[in-house]
């Protein structure tokens, strides 16, 4: 497959996944529409607001293969690091808080808000593993960084 079919076929899947991201968000909103129930609301809105999010990464990703190459340089990554780094911490001390929290609760019959508790945590997670990868593209750029 040369490099051309190759980006029309990631343009293809993005295009793809943006119509289930929609889907998505429509079946999210007819239920925040039927239920008054705060947990699944909440729930439902959660899920919604990370497909619509999705939706813009994958234009971005189509886009990028499309009509507007997108780069990094190291100097552009190396004026916001140390920014970077402070934020990292931020993230580490959310996942303190989680933990904290989860044990408080752990054994309590707090069903929902363990629940809540461990979606936090996946998330501040998530936040971690990104930026640890955006950390792997900085050491790439800068091999002895």
């Amino acid at each position: 497959m040369s490099t051309k079919e190759l980006q029309q076929s990631i343009i293809e899947n993005m295009r793809h996944w943006q119509k289930i991201e929609n889907a998505a968000v429509a079946s999210t909103g007819r239920v925040i529409e039927k239920t008054q129930n705060p947990i699944v609301r909440m729930v439902m809105e959660i899920i919604q607001r990370d497909s619509q999010f999705h939706y813009r990464v994958q234009e971005f990703i189509a886009d990028s293969l499309e009509t507007k190459a997108v780069s990094l340089n190291p100097d552009e990554l190396g004026e916001v690091w140390d920014m970077i780094e402070k934020h990292i911490q931020l993230e580490e001390k959310t996942l303190e808080l989680a933990d904290q929290a989860l044990t408080a609760i752990k054994g309590k019959k707090m069903l929902v808000q363990e629940y809540l508790l461990n979606y936090l945590k996946e998330d501040e997670l998530k936040h971690n593993k990104i930026l640890s990868h955006l950390e792997q593209i900085k050491k790439g750029m800068y091999p002895y960084a």
